[in-house]
C-alpha cells in the first residue's frame, strides 16, 4: 500500500531556502593542495658505496603505483620515434623502361602480360612494397611523464633504485678496474646488470664501460628513455640527474586543487 511521505517541518523549509540564497553567492577559488608524504632515500659515494646523507622526495614521484598499460604505451611510444621509416621501392611506373607489351595477347599459349616493368618480370616493379612514412605516434605529455615517475617508483620499491653523489667518476678508464668495482659492489653481471645515469658525461667511467658491456651501460641524463629505465637490473644514478628528471617530467601533477568557498 502507497503512504505518502510527512512534510518538512517549517524550520526545516526556513534552513533549505537560507541555503539556496546563499548559494548564489558561491565562488570557485583555489586552495593549496593536502600536503603529500614525503619518501626517504639514501645517498651513496660512487665507486666505494658508501652511505652519506639521506634526502626526501614527494611520493608522487618515486612511491606511485605501479601502472604497466602507462609504461607499455610509453615503450611502444619511444620504439615508434626511432623507427627511420626509409624503406622505398618503385612501382612499374618509376621503374625505367618502355610501356611496349612484350608479346601478343594471344596465340602464344603463354600468360597474358604487359609491359616489361611488370611485378611479375624479374628487374620490374615491385607490389604492394615499402614507401617512406613515418612511424612516430603520439602519446599525451602527462601520461609519458606518468610514465617516467611510475617506472622509477617501480624501481624505487624493489629497492633497484640506488642514488650516488655527483660526479661519479672512477680513477682509470680500464675495463678490468671497473669490472673489480661492480663485482665487489654486487653491481655487475652476476647480480643484474646496472644502469649508471650521470649528469654530464664522465670521461673514465664511460670509456671503461665501453669494455665492460656485459656489467652494465652508462649513458647520461638526456640520453635516458622510459625503456632504459625497465630493461637492466638496477639502476645508478647521480642525485643531480634524478633531479633533473622529475623536473622535467612532472605536467601531470596539479599544484592547486579548485575547492567552493561559500561568503
Amino acid at each position: 500500500m502507497a503512504t505518502e511521505a510527512p512534510m518538512p517541518a517549517p524550520d526545516q523549509l526556513q534552513a533549505y531556502a537560507n541555503a539556496h540564497a546563499n548559494s548564489s553567492n558561491t565562488s570557485l577559488a583555489f586552495r593549496t593542495p593536502p600536503k603529500i608524504p614525503d619518501v626517504l632515500t639514501t645517498i651513496y659515494s660512487f665507486p666505494t658505496m658508501e652511505p652519506l646523507r639521506f634526502a626526501y622526495y614527494p611520493a608522487n614521484h618515486l612511491h606511485l603505483p605501479l601502472r604497466r598499460d602507462i609504461l607499455h604505451r610509453a615503450v611502444i611510444f619511444e620504439g615508434d620515434a626511432t623507427r627511420q621509416g626509409t624503406a622505398s621501392t618503385k612501382w612499374r611506373n618509376d621503374v625505367h623502361g618502355s610501356g611496349a607489351k612484350i608479346r601478343p595477347q594471344k596465340g602464344t599459349g603463354r600468360a597474358r602480360l604487359g609491359d616489361k616493368k611488370s611485378p611479375m618480370l624479374r628487374g620490374g616493379g615491385v607490389a604492394f612494397g615499402p614507401h617512406p612514412r613515418d612511424f612516430s605516434t603520439k602519446l599525451p605529455k602527462k601520461m609519458y611523464d606518468l610514465a617516467w615517475r611510475t617506472a622509477l617508483s617501480y624501481r624505487y620499491r624493489r629497492g633497484e633504485l640506488i642514488l650516488v653523489e655527483d660526479g661519479a667518476d672512477i680513477e682509470m678508464d680500464e675495463p678490468r678496474w671497473l669490472k673489480q668495482i661492480m663485482e665487489r659492489n654486487h653491481l655487475g653481471n652476476a647480480d643484474g646488470r646496472s644502469l649508471i645515469v650521470t649528469k654530464g658525461v664522465r670521461e673514465n667511467l664511460f670509456q671503461a664501460i665501453a669494455g665492460a658491456g656485459e656489467d652494465g651501460r652508462a649513458k647520461t641524463e638526456d640520453d635516458v628513455d622510459v625503456k632504459d629505465l625497465l630493461e637492466l637490473g638496477r639502476i645508478i644514478i647521480e642525485k643531480s640527474a634524478l633531479d633533473g628528471i622529475l623536473k622535467d617530467h612532472q605536467s601531470d601533477l596539479n599544484r592547486t586543487v579548485p575547492s567552493a568557498i561559500y561568503s
